[in-house]
C-alpha cells in the first residue's frame, strides 16, 4: 500500500440495496452498487464496508411496537448480514476481490471479526465487509462503522445520505437551510445537526477520524467514496 493510500470506513444505509422499492435487495442496485466498488478496488481502494439493515429489519422501530429492544438489536445485526451476503456476491460476480467478516463467529457464512485478520485483508487490497455490527446490541450502525474505523487505524469514515452534506436544517423542508463545507465534531454536536448520534462522534473525534458526508445517489458516489475523494461536507476532530 502507498503512503498516499486512503484507508477508509464506508457506511451504507440499507436502503442503499433496496432500490426503488424502499425495502428488500434490488438486484440491479446491488450490481450497479458492486460495479462500482470493484473499480475503486481496481484503482487502489482500501475499504471496510459497513451496511445498515433497515432494508430488511429497524430493531428500533420493533422496539418501540412492544418488542423486546436486545431482540430487535439482534435481529437487525442479522440484517446486516443479510446484506453482506448479497453484496459480496455482487462483488465477487462483478470480478472483485471480497471477504465478509462477522462480529459474532457465523461460519461458515463469514469469517469472525478479528482486527488484524481484517488490516491484512485491507492492506493487500480486497475489499471487506464487516456485517453484525459490534455483536452487542444498543450500538447504531454509525457507532459500529465509527469503532471499526477508529480499530483500524482508517483515515476517513464516509457516511452516504440522501443530500449532498450536513445542513443547519432540513433541507428537504426548509429551502432556505444552508450547507456546511466544513466543521468540527464539536460543532456538530454543539449545534445538534443530527448527522450521527453521540457515541459515533465522540469515537470519532477522540480517535481522530474524520468523517465526510455525502450523497450516495450521485452516479458514481460510492465508486469516489470508496477512494475516499467524494464531495459532501468534511467534520474534522
Amino acid at each position: 500500500m502507498s503512503n498516499n493510500t486512503v484507508k477508509v470506513v464506508l457506511k451504507l444505509s440499507g436502503e442503499v440495496l433496496a432500490g426503488p422499492a424502499g425495502s428488500g435487495l434490488d438486484p440491479a442496485t446491488l450490481s450497479a452498487t458492486a460495479e462500482q466498488l470493484v473499480r475503486a478496488q481496481r484503482e487502489g481502494a482500501r475499504a471496510a464496508l459497513i451496511l445498515g439493515g433497515g432494508n430488511i429489519f429497524r430493531g428500533l422501530g420493533a422496539a418501540a411496537e412492544g418488542m423486546d429492544r436486545v431482540t430487535g438489536d439482534e435481529m437487525g445485526m442479522l440484517a446486516t448480514v443479510i446484506n453482506g451476503l448479497a453484496l459480496k456476491d455482487a462483488i465477487q460476480r462483478a470480478g472483485g476481490i471480497v471477504q465478509l467478516f462477522t462480529a459474532r463467529p457465523m461460519s461458515p457464512i463469514g469469517q469472525p471479526y478479528v482486527r488484524d485478520d481484517v488490516k491484512r485483508a485491507m492492506n493487500s487490497g480486497t475489499l471487506v465487509i464487516l456485517a453484525g455490527g459490534t455483536g452487542n446490541p444498543f450500538f447504531s450502525t454509525d457507532s459500529g462503522a465509527a469503532l471499526r474505523a477508529a480499530e483500524l487505524n482508517c483515515d476517513l469514515f464516509l457516511k452516504g445520505t440522501k443530500v449532498d452534506g450536513v445542513y443547519d436544517k432540513d433541507p428537504a423542508k426548509h429551502d432556505d437551510a444552508q450547507r456546511y463545507d466544513a466543521l468540527s465534531f464539536d460543532e456538530m454536536i454543539e449545534k445538534k445537526l443530527g448527522v450521527m448520534d453521540l457515541t459515533a462522534a465522540t469515537l470519532l473525534l477522540q480517535n481522530n477520524v474524520s468523517a465526510l458526508v455525502y450523497k450516495m445517489t450521485e452516479p458514481d458516489a460510492i465508486y469516489h467514496a470508496a477512494l475516499g475523494k467524494c464531495d459532501g461536507t468534511k467534520i474534522h476532530p
